[in-house]
């Protein structure tokens, strides 16, 4: 599922490069690789959004309403994004960066076909932020001593998206008959003592048996 929100962010970016839009890690063997405009988005951090956790479990129903199997409540990730522009001037990379800003900005949320097909059964719609790092992420500084390069100017893009929990449980069909068997308890002479069997189907009025019996 991260890599379709690869794509997504990927098919944003494009609209603001006329080069490459790549998701490595930009380490600088692979800085020195580049040979054309690039805008690197790469995926640095992925944490829950634990506000968004839910307890219980969802049922899912067909199409006659009736529950068919229970699912536990989706989990929503944050993924956050670095991104970067590369080339042979700074001043292009700056371009570079403005543009990917103007292209993200508009979208508060990923929507329609920008949401990952597999993600849309859960979610129609997607979070989107940039330039605004959560409280509790990485600092930059860190990011880039770890990727052993020198500090750029950068943006960072988060995605929030759900993921699907497992187990699912099927459920047991739905009861639509019952069966109850009544004897006699040796009342007044010449009363029925014989059993009965009364029968009730599902959606019956009133609480009335089959034979008109009351409940």
């Amino acid at each position: 599922m991260f890599h379709e929100i690869d794509e997504a962010l990927g098919r944003l970016l494009g609209t603001a490069v006329a080069g490459e839009v790549a998701f490595d890690a930009p380490t600088r063997d692979w800085a020195a690789r580049r040979s054309a405009p690039t805008l690197n988005a790469y995926l640095y951090d992925i944490r829950e959004d634990v506000t968004r956790r839910e307890r219980g479990a969802l049922a899912e129903r067909d199409a006659h309403g009736v529950v068919t199997r229970r699912i536990q409540p989706p989990r929503w990730f944050r993924l956050s994004y670095l991104v970067t522009a590369w080339t042979a001037q700074p001043k292009d990379e700056h371009l570079l960066l403005a543009g990917a800003l103007a292209a993200l900005l508009p979208h508060e949320v990923l929507s329609g076909e920008a949401v990952p097909a597999s993600v849309r059964p859960l979610a129609p719609t997607l979070p989107l932020t940039v330039a605004a790092p959560p409280a509790e992420s990485r600092s930059l500084a860190e990011i880039w001593s770890a990727l052993g390069g020198e500090l750029k100017p950068s943006l960072d893009v988060v995605i929030s998206t759900p993921f699907p929990v497992t187990p699912v449980y099927d459920v047991a069909p739905p009861v639509t008959d019952a069966e109850i068997t009544v004897r006699g308890t040796g009342g007044a002479a010449g009363a029925d003592s014989r059993p009965r069997t009364l029968r009730r189907r599902a959606g019956t009025r009133d609480g009335r048996l089959q034979d008109g019996s009351e409940t």
